[in-house]
């Protein structure tokens, strides 16, 4: 985020009433003021933060869907199931990014209960891999895993990294 949609969205905070109950009722009323100016909205999250970010651009398409630009998440864990997955309106804008071997983005481990959402796009050894089924990814890095399981799903993985995005 740039330090000029960072002031936008403080500038949002500071200016509206942040009225609601819940934290869905209180996002809105701080992107209204940014939705009013015809501005694009992007969800951004790291692991559980990527979880929630996904849940709600899900949750706020009925009423922002076309001001939704992305949502991009780093590491994160399946977001829900079969039927949240399937009614998910954002599968083009979705980019779940994960890092070589970080376990949390197999969580959780309920094989055919929990489904990830968006396009994949994998780091590993220095490319990235889009769409790689979890089972080859396993199969991949199973030593790696093996001997350092949490190692890969620090942020500074992927903020290390980063350079492979601006080149695409």
């Amino acid at each position: 985020m740039t330090t000029s949609q960072f002031a936008d969205v403080a500038q949002a905070a500071d200016t509206c009433s942040l009225a609601g109950n819940t934290v869905l009722d209180k996002l809105e009323a701080a992107l209204a003021p940014l939705l009013l100016a015809n501005k694009k909205v992007s969800f951004i999250g790291h692991s559980s933060g990527g979880a929630m970010a996904v849940i709600a651009a899900a949750m706020l398409y009925p009423s922002m869907g076309q001001a939704i630009k992305r949502i991009v998440t780093f590491g994160q864990p399946a977001a829900g199931m079969w039927r949240f997955k399937r009614y998910y309106p954002f599968h083009t804008k979705t980019y779940r990014i994960c890092c070589d071997v970080d376990i949390i983005t197999f969580l959780p481990g309920i094989p055919m209960l929990y489904w990830h959402v968006g396009r994949l796009l994998w780091l590993h050894e220095n490319k990235i891999y889009t769409d790689t089924p979890s089972v080859i990814r396993v199969l991949r890095v199973l030593f790696s895993w093996l001997t350092r399981p949490i190692a890969y799903h620090y942020m500074d993985k992927y903020i290390r990294r980063k350079d492979y995005f601006d080149q695409h």
